[in-house]
C-alpha cells in the first residue's frame, strides 16, 4: 500500500450526480444509488488509510439539465471529488441506452489515469454498468475490483415478465440480456461483492449461474446522522433551529396545508420515485378504501420531481396519472397531498421530523425493496415504519425493531398496519425510539466504511508482498500499468521487417530488453492473432506489449493477450461484411482467401497485380454505397476493412487512449499495407528491403529510409530517432519468458 494512503475510484455512471442538492427522484435513474455513492465517497475520504476518492460518472451537456453536470471535476470534500467523463454524446440518456458506449467510457478513463500518472489501488463498481467499467479497468491495471449491485437484472426481469411483457420486449427496452450477461461475468470476477442484506446475497444473487461462486459481504449502507437527527432535538433545545431550518419547515407546512382541510392530524408519509414497482397506488388504495384511516390521518405522497406530467416518460406518466385518478375516485380532496417538488438535501430530513412531530408513520409500499434507504432515514428521525416483507426491510426491522412488515400486495394489510401504529401511543413511541437507536448502531457510514476497508486491505498486497509484486511488475506488468508510465513506443510490421534475418533480430530483442523501462514495443501485421503467435514461437520472439493484428482490425495487449474491446466497437460503425462479400463476389478476378485469412472485421481475397483491377474493386464498393478501407499489398493480397480500421488508425487510437505524443512513437514497415501507419505523423522507418510500393514516400518528413535490412533497419531507426542511447554492444541475451 502507498504510504500516503489508498487511491480509490468509484464508478456510478448513469443518472444525475452532483454533490449539492442532488435531484433524487428526478427520473428512474436518479434514485437512492446516487445518494449512496456520494455519501460513501465522502465517508471514505475521512479515513486515514485513504488518500483520494474519485467518484467517476458521465459528463452531460444538455440544455434540459443543469450546467452542474457539465463540470469536469467537482470537489466533494478535501480528499473526494466527482470526475465526469463524456461518452455516448453529450445528451442525457437513460441507463439502458448507455451499454453501447461503455467501451468509450473505459478508454477515456484509461486516458484520465494516464494523464494524471496515478493508478488506483481499488476499483469499485456500482450497478451493472459501473461494475463492467470497473471490472475492465481492474484487469487493465492489475488491481482489485469490488462490486455493489444496488439492483440486479434477473430480479427485475422476473418482475417485468409478471407484468405481461415478453422477453423480446424486455430486451428491446431494457437491454436485459446484455445486463444479465455482464452481471454473470462481474460475479465471477469481483474480489468482493457488497450486499445490503442476507436476502440480497442468497436469493437475488442466487438466481445467477455464478451466484454460488461470488465472494459476498453483507454490509448495510450508512446515512448522514448529522442530517437525519431525531425530531425531539428541537423540543429539547429550540435554539438548534436556525433561520434556514425555520424557513424550510415553514415552506413544507405551507405546501402540505394547501392540500389538507385538517392539517393538525397525524399524517402518513411516502417518499419515492413515480415507478410502478414502488406501488404508490397500492398505498393510496389502502388509505382511500379505509374510512377509519381517512378520519384518523392525512396522507402525503412525494413522488419524485415533476413539472408537466405530459412531458415525462411512460412509466412515470402512468403512475402519476393513476394517482390523480385515485384521488378523484376515493374523493381524497382535502386529505391527500401530492406536492410537485421537494429538495432532498434540505427538505426531506425536515419532512421526516415534521411527520414524527405529528405522530405520523412512514410507509414504503414497494413490492420488493432491495434495501430501503428511506426507511433508515425516516427511522433515524424517529418515524415508525411500515414496509414490504420482501427484501431489505426484513433486515432493517430485525435490527431496529422499528415498525411492521406486511404483504404490500394486499391494501388491507397496509391499512391495518398503519392503523395499528397510529392508534397505539405506546407502540408508536417504542418503534420511534428503537429506530433512532438502531440506526445509529447498525447504519452509520463510519462503521460501514470500516467493514468495507477491512475486506479491501485483505485484497491488497501486504508490505511483505510489495517487493515481490514490484519485481513481478518489472518482469510481466499488466499492460495498463506499463503503457501508463512509458516514454516511447516502437511498433513494427512482422514479415520482412521484424523477421528475415536471425542475427539482427536477436540483437534487436536484446536492445528492447535492456530498454524496457521506458520503451515499449509492439507489432502491426496483416496476420491473424493465431498466425502472429505462430511466427513469434517459430522465431523465439517474446510477446510484445501490443499486438495489432489482421491489418489493424484487432488490438491485443501482452502478456495476457487481452483484446481491446473499445477498438472493436469503434471500427464496427457502418461495417456491413455480408453486403461487401455479395458485392465483390461478382468480380471474377477475385479469389476468396482461406478461412484462416478471414476475420470478423477483415475480408480477404487474392488478386493478381493487373492494372485497373484495384480501381474496379473501389468502384464496385462505391456503387454499393459501402464505406471501406481497401488495402492491396505484396502484389497479391487484397484486404477489405471497416473505414475506421487500418494499422495506422489503430496506432492513432492507441496514441489517443494512452496519451502518447507523435514524437514518442516510431513505426517500421516494408510494404504497401504499412503506408498509412508510416504517414501518421509519427516517426516512420522503412527497412532497406522494402517493396517498391513505398518508394513514393522517399523525401517525406519524419520518414527515414534505412540502408539496413529487416531488424537491422529497425535498430538503425531507433538510433536515428534517439529512441536508444548512443550505440553500444548489447550484453549477453537473457532467456525470454514465452
Amino acid at each position: 500500500m502507498d504510504k500516503q494512503g489508498l487511491y480509490i475510484q468509484l464508478f456510478s455512471i448513469h443518472g444525475l450526480i452532483r454533490g449539492q442538492a442532488p435531484e433524487l427522484g428526478r427520473d428512474a435513474d436518479t434514485g437512492g444509488q446516487i445518494k449512496y455513492v456520494i455519501e460513501m465517497a465522502r465517508a471514505l475520504a475521512l479515513r486515514d488509510d485513504v488518500d483520494q476518492v474519485d467518484l467517476i460518472t458521465r459528463r452531460i451537456r444538455d440544455k434540459n439539465q443543469d450546467s452542474d453536470y457539465d463540470q469536469e471535476i467537482e470537489p466533494l470534500s478535501n480528499k473526494a471529488r466527482i470526475i465526469r467523463i463524456q461518452c455516448g454524446g453529450r445528451k442525457y440518456i437513460r441507463k439502458e441506452l448507455l451499454w453501447p458506449h461503455l467501451e468509450e467510457f473505459i478508454d477515456k478513463c484509461i486516458g484520465f489515469i494516464t494523464q494524471h500518472q496515478r493508478i488506483p489501488d481499488l476499483f469499485h463498481g456500482h450497478y451493472a454498468d459501473g461494475g463492467y467499467v470497473a471490472m475492465e479497468l481492474a484487469a487493465a491495471f492489475d488491481a482489485p475490483f469490488i462490486f455493489t449491485g444496488h439492483s440486479l437484472g434477473r430480479s427485475k426481469q422476473a418482475k417485468l415478465l409478471s407484468t405481461g411483457l415478453n422477453q423480446q420486449q424486455i430486451n428491446r427496452q431494457y437491454h436485459m440480456a446484455t445486463r444479465i450477461e455482464v452481471e454473470e461475468e462481474i460475479i465471477s470476477q469481483a474480489k468482493l461483492i457488497i450486499t445490503s442484506t442476507d436476502q440480497e446475497a442468497s436469493e437475488q444473487y442466487g438466481l445467477y449461474q455464478n451466484g454460488k461462486n461470488g465472494q459476498y459481504a453483507v454490509i448495510p449502507p450508512g446515512i448522514d446522522l448529522e442530517t437525519f437527527y431525531p425530531y425531539y432535538n428541537f423540543q429539547l433545545d429550540p435554539d438548534l433551529i436556525n433561520e434556514e431550518t425555520r424557513q424550510v419547515r415553514l415552506t413544507l407546512l405551507n405546501e402540505l396545508n394547501r392540500f389538507w382541510s385538517h392539517p393538525d392530524k397525524p399524517f402518513i408519509l411516502a417518499l419515492c420515485r413515480p415507478d410502478q414497482r414502488k406501488n404508490i397506488c397500492g398505498l393510496i388504495e389502502a388509505y382511500g378504501t379505509n374510512p377509519e384511516l381517512k378520519a384518523l390521518a392525512n396522507l402525503a405522497v412525494f413522488a419524485g420531481l415533476r413539472q408537466d406530467i405530459n412531458t415525462m416518460g411512460d412509466n412515470e406518466k402512468g403512475v402519476l396519472t393513476d394517482m390523480l385518478l385515485q384521488m378523484d375516485r376515493y374523493d381524497l380532496y382535502g386529505k391527500l397531498a401530492i406536492p410537485k417538488q421537494h429538495d432532498f438535501s434540505t427538505e426531506v430530513p425536515e419532512l421526516y421530523r415534521l411527520c414524527a412531530e405529528h405522530r405520523g408513520v412512514f410507509v414504503n409500499p414497494a413490492l420488493i425493496e432491495p434495501f430501503g434507504l428511506t426507511l433508515i432515514e425516516a427511522s433515524a428521525c424517529g418515524l415508525p415504519i411500515i414496509a414490504t416483507s420482501n427484501g431489505g426491510p426484513v433486515d432493517i426491522v430485525a435490527n431496529c425493531k422499528n415498525g411492521i412488515l406486511v404483504d404490500v400486495s394486499h391494501s388491507e394489510a397496509i391499512a391495518q398496519a398503519i392503523h395499528t401504529i397510529l392508534i397505539d401511543p405506546q407502540q408508536w413511541s417504542t418503534c420511534s425510539n428503537n429506530g433512532i437507536s438502531g440506526v445509529r448502531k447498525h447504519y452509520a457510514w463510519g462503521p460501514h466504511c470500516e467493514k468495507v476497508m477491512s475486506h479491501v486491505h485483505q485484497l491488497l498486497p501486504s508490505e511483505q508482498d510489495t517487493g515481490r509484486q514490484q519485481l513481478m511488475d518489472r518482469v510481466r506488468p499488466s499492460f495498463g500499468k506499463r503503457l501508463t508510465h512509458l516514454q516511447r513506443i516502437m511498433i513494427s510490421d512482422i514479415d520482412y521487417t521484424l523477421i528475415g534475418d536471425d542475427n539482427s533480430l536477436l540483437q534487436l530483442l536484446q536492445l528492447l530488453e535492456e530498454s524496457q523501462a521506458d520503451l515499449a514495443w509492439g507489432v502491426a501485421t496483416g496476420r491473424s492473432l493465431e498466425l502472429t503467435l505462430e511466427a513469434m514461437t517459430e522465431y523465439n520472439i517474446p510477446l510484445p506489449d501490443i499486438l495489432i493484428c489482421s491489418v489493424g482490425t484487432e488490438i491485443y495487449y501482452g502478456p495476457d493477450l487481452r483484446k481491446d474491446k473499445g477498438w472493436q466497437q469503434h471500427i464496427s460503425a457502418k461495417w456491413r461484411p455480408e453486403l461487401i462479400k455479395e458485392t465483390l463476389n461478382k468480380l471474377e478476378f477475385l479469389i476468396f482467401q482461406e478461412a484462416e485469412g478471414q476475420r470478423s472485421h477483415k475480408i480477404s481475397y487474392y488478386m493478381e497485380d493487373i492494372p485497373g483491377q484495384l480501381d474496379t474493386v473501389q468502384q464496385a464498393l462505391t456503387a454499393a454505397r459501402l464505406r471501406c478501407q481497401v488495402i492491396y499489398s505484396h502484389g497479391q493480397f487484397l484486404d477489405i476493412l471497416p473505414f475506421r480500421a487500418s494499422k495506422g488508425k489503430a496506432i492513432n487510437y492507441l496514441k489517443y487512449k494512452y496519451k502518447f505524443r507523435t514524437d514518442q512513437i516510431m513505426v517500421a514497415g516494408d510494404s504497401g499495407n504499412d503506408t498509412d501507419m508510416l504517414q501518421g505523423n509519427n516517426y516512420g522507418l522503412v527497412v532497406g528491403n522494402h517493396s517498391p510500393e513505398l518508394d513514393r514516400l522517399k523525401g517525406k518528413a519524419r520518414i527515414h529510409f534505412s540502408r539496413e535490412n529487416y531488424a537491422a533497419g529497425i535498430i538503425d531507426g531507433l538510433y536515428h530517432y534517439g529512441f536508444l542511447p548512443a550505440k553500444h554492444t548489447p550484453g549477453p541475451h537473457p532467456p525470454w519468458p514465452l
